[in-house]
């Protein structure tokens, strides 16, 4: 337990440093295993750890995805969505914000990526509603807060990691992800609506809008054929979620071609973005692996059960604790690392206790809810000063707003996600209702 906590601080403190999470927490790991059992059998972990990973079948599934997300980036769907959505909402006072809402969750529902959706819909939706009078408080603030669905509503790289690590059914995983993240569309949608009605000078009271194109309609029936491809295709028994991102990335690319707005350079750019964010991904992996076997032969995770257990305290009140443990690694840490530095530790934990309800007595339902739970809480974080990425994302993309600016527009949804949280916690239903 000691050397487990002398460990976690040096990485804190390599993380602080700037080094790469990845790389403190391969070394971190590496060393303490040294320290425990000598550097040969280190050594041998650790070439374990990078073996095993980069030949392990079921993460083919990453970078699959991720090039889905970026091809449909690339052609271009986000406009067709971001035009329909304001169909929809443009009339009301703040209805451009709604839009951007409610496209940015669209288009996470087929990307996948927080991080990528927040910059496509930064490029798509920020001009409309600049030359429309909208703040760049509300504006920005609705861009990145809705780009943080992108992690939860699937297919969700976030998820697969997490099922991955915790070997949960993935397929299981994307249903349970399903009502919560509709959930958090309409928060976030009621976020707005109270955000313009205390403050009326942050929305004019309505805005024109063009009729829709042919191309803006194939976008929007593209996005749901492809959701309900994906969905239909796993729970039917047609392929595996393995096989799902595929199929998925095969039908990016005939969508593609459909609205006509890949051009070569664009689907190279997709295959060069995708190669890129995937080594990243599985080099923070292997970073991980090493980390947790490190922590898991420390006997961490059965050390912290036994001292809870005697300790006497309720299991929801652990289960608190641990989701303020996650909101505050949140302000410092990106969402991919914190579940990777931290799912290995607390998921054993959860696993022990008894939380006295009918629908949390089957082990899955309760991994499945703590899955739900800890992809919130990471959503949370990515709009959380003074990390907050997808801020910094926006502030890449529109560098004249200033990150007090953004973080400032964030807070009401901020607030509508700690409603969100609190529901969840307190209804494990509404995660376990879909997956029977």
């Amino acid at each position: 337990m000691t050397l487990s906590l002398i460990a976690i601080a040096i990485l804190l403190v390599l993380m602080l440093a700037r080094v790469p999470i990845a790389f403190a927490m391969a070394l971190v790991g590496g060393v303490g295993f040294a320290v425990m059992r000598g550097w040969g059998p280190a050594g041998a972990m650790v070439g374990n750890a990078v073996f095993e990973t980069g030949l392990n079948y079921s993460l083919s599934v990453v970078p699959l995805f991720i090039f889905m997300g970026n091809v449909l980036a690339g052609s271009g769907i986000a406009q067709g969505l971001f035009a329909a959505a304001n169909r929809v909402f443009g009339r009301m006072r703040g209805g451009l914000a709604m839009a951007s809402v409610l496209s940015c969750g669209g288009f996470s529902a087929v990307s996948g990526s927080s991080l990528a959706t927040a910059a496509t819909m930064a490029k798509v939706a920020m001009p409309s509603m600049r030359a429309f009078g909208y703040a760049d408080s509300l504006a920005a603030g609705s861009i990145a807060a809705g780009g943080t669905l992108g992690i939860l509503i699937p297919p969700s790289v976030v998820l697969i990691i997490f099922g991955l690590l915790t070997e949960a059914d993935i397929g299981k995983l994307f249903l349970a992800g399903i009502l919560p993240g509709i959930l958090g569309i309409v928060g976030y949608l009621v976020a707005v609506l109270v955000a313009v009605r205390l403050n009326p000078n942050l929305a004019p009271e309505s805005v024109a809008f063009a009729p829709l194109t042919r191309r803006d309609t194939v976008s929007v029936a593209a996005v749901l054929a492809l959701f309900a491809f994906i969905m239909i295709g796993i729970y039917g028994g047609f392929f595996t979620p393995i096989e799902a991102a595929g199929m998925g990335a095969a039908f990016s690319m005939l969508i593609a071609a459909a609205t006509g707005g890949l051009s070569r350079l664009k689907l190279w750019r997709a295959f060069l973005d995708s190669a890129t964010a995937s080594a990243m991904i599985f080099v923070i992996i292997i970073g991980a692996e090493i980390f947790g076997n490190f922590i898991t032969f420390a006997g961490l995770p059965d050390t912290l059960a036994s001292v809870i257990g005697d300790m006497g305290l309720s299991p929801w009140l652990v289960l608190i604790l641990i989701v303020l443990v996650y909101m505050v690694l949140g302000c410092f840490l990106e969402s991919l690392s914190m579940i990777l530095l931290t799912v290995p530790v607390f998921y054993p934990l959860v696993m022990n206790l008894d939380f006295g309800l009918a629908s949390l007595q089957d082990p899955e339902a309760v991994l499945i809810w703590f899955a739900i739970i800890v992809v919130v809480v990471t959503e949370i974080s990515l709009i959380t000063p003074p990390v907050g990425m997808n801020v910094f994302v926006l502030r890449t993309v529109l560098p004249d707003v200033p990150l007090g600016t953004i973080f400032r527009g964030v807070v009401p949804f901020w607030i509508a996600d700690i409603v969100r949280l609190t529901i969840i916690i307190a209804l494990p239903v509404l995660s376990l209702y879909l997956t029977g």
